[in-house]
Formats: structure tokens, sequence, C-alpha cells
């Protein structure tokens, strides 16, 4: 399976239609047609519902969309790395939660770009078991990850910023007019939940004997998403505080407090590329700088 053919697979896959894709590609429309036939016959499938005027991705094209552009971000991504360059440039790979730790990384990703403007920051957002997953498939260089997590296959660094659990409930809610929370309140209200088995297990052991008492009515890993059920009257929305607003919501402490870290971390096995590992070294001064210097 040829990389060319993948990219060829890719753009017929986006376009639809195999005569504009072969425009596109500056092919003929058999040449093209035959090499779709060929692949199909490579791994045995049929990727295609083809008709006259456009094509369907079957599920096992739809498959080998995803593992084809994951081939080709990897394969371009090691070119750039291989590529020597008297100035730092490059392209880093970064994955992040919503996280108050990711205010802390984009001060260090700015001053790093004033030293370097020719490396440029992908950015993939997701939770950190999602995040977990690309670090090991080798598309993201490096993950900003809330913990509890398990990081004995990573090398990391902690940065220096609490994640503060609390929760959004509606402003007319009796809760709104309070300081915080406690587990007793909660415990008599439906609730909307990260999806991180990890994570609940943390929130339960805060909840101590109230847990067996919880009504989680939703779950899910997009804060504005549950923020909207939670507006709507689905239930209180247990999360970490963000330096945003959602109209309607009223955002509360847990009390006691419950507070969570954030770590930078990558795969202890990884070889960087010079970008990459001249970050790492930059915000490790940083972190250095500000111990010697604390507010």
């Amino acid at each position: 399976m040829e990389l060319r053919v993948l990219k060829y697979f890719l753009a017929v896959a986006r376009e639809e239609n195999i005569t504009k894709a072969a425009a596109l590609l500056h092919l003929t429309q058999p040449t093209l047609s035959r090499q779709l036939m060929q692949l199909e016959e490579e791994l045995g499938v049929k990727l295609f519902h083809r008709s006259r005027y456009h094509i369907v991705l079957t599920d096992e094209g739809m498959l080998l969309r995803r593992r084809a552009q994951e081939l080709i971000d990897l394969a371009e991504k090691t070119a750039q790395e291989f590529r020597r360059e008297p100035e730092l440039r490059g392209e880093i790979s970064i994955g992040s939660g919503d996280l108050e730790g990711m205010h802390v990384l984009a001060e260090f990703l700015a001053s790093f770009q004033k030293l370097h403007p020719q490396v440029t920051y992908q950015i993939y957002s997701g939770n950190a078991d999602n995040i977990k997953e690309q670090l090991e498939r080798g598309t993201l260089d490096l993950g900003l990850l809330l913990e509890p997590v398990d990081i004995s296959k990573y090398d990391m660094i902690r940065l220096p910023v609490k994640e503060q659990w609390g929760v959004h409930v509606q402003e007319n809610s009796p809760l709104a007019q309070n300081p915080s929370v406690t587990a007793q309140d909660l415990s008599k209200l439906p609730l909307i939940y990260t999806r991180r088995g990890v994570v609940q297990k943390e929130l339960e052991r805060w909840f101590g004997p109230y847990a067996k008492d919880l009504r989680v009515a939703a779950t899910g890993n997009l804060p504005y998403n549950m923020a909207l059920l939670s507006r709507a009257g689905v239930g209180a929305f247990l999360t970490i505080r963000l330096r945003c607003s959602y109209e309607g919501l009223r955002f509360l402490p847990l009390s006691p407090p419950l507070e969570s870290s954030t770590v930078l971390a990558w795969k202890k096995t990884e070889t960087f590329p010079p970008a990459v590992s001249a970050l790492l070294e930059h915000i490790k001064e940083c972190l250095s700088a500000i111990s010697d210097n604390p507010k």
C-alpha cells in the first residue's frame, strides 16, 4: 500500500466524485479508477458505493479514510523532522482538554514563539484518554493531561497550577446564592458527570457516604455541551473551573475543596525533533524561573 495511492483515495473520499478528484490530482479518470480498484483488490474489501454522479464510502472505506489520514499526517511529520534548517522550525502537535493548565502552557508557547517564530503549533482537543491514544500512535508530540491519569509510560512535567472542581447550577437554583456546595447539597440533585472512569472514582471518593445516593442524569466530555444540558435543567454540571461563563449558570466551588493537577506528558521512548526538544527545555527553564521567583 503506497502513500501516493492513499492520497488518491483521500482526494476521492473528499470530493465524492472520481472525475473531480482526477482533475485536482492531474490524473486521467481511467487512471484514478484503476488505482482505486487495485487498492480494493489489495485490501480485499469494497471501499465505495459507486453511482453515475457520485460515490459514497462503505464502512470499510470510512475506516480506511481515518487510517490513511493518520498515515499521511505521520509521514509528513516525519519528513519535517528530518529537514535540517539553519533556523529552528517545525510543527509541534499538542493535545489538551479544557484546562486551567492550558493558560500556563499558552504563555510558555508564546514566549517560545518570540524566540523561534518559524515554529508552529497544532492543537488537538480531547480528554486525557483521547490524548493518550494519540500519543501512543505518534500523531501528538505532547499531551496536557488532567490527573488522575496513568502516566507510567510517559515522562512528564507537572505544571504549577491547580484545577479547582465545582458545579454549574442554574441561576434560579436555591444553591446559586451559596458560596460553595457540599456533597450533601449535590446528593439531592441530578448530576451531569464526566465520562472518564478514573475521574468519576475521584469524585465519588470526595462524595464519601453520599456517593451511593448520586443520580447521574448525563455524562459527556465537552464542557460547552454539558453546560447547555445544565442550563436546560437536566442537572447540575460537575466540572473544573474555567475562565469562561455560561449564560444562565453560576459556578460554585466544592466544599471541602477538591483540586486536581495538570501534567504535560510525552512517551518515554520518544526521540524528538529539534523543535520539540527545544520547547521542552524552554518550558523547564520557565518553570525554574517561576520556582526561583515565586509571587
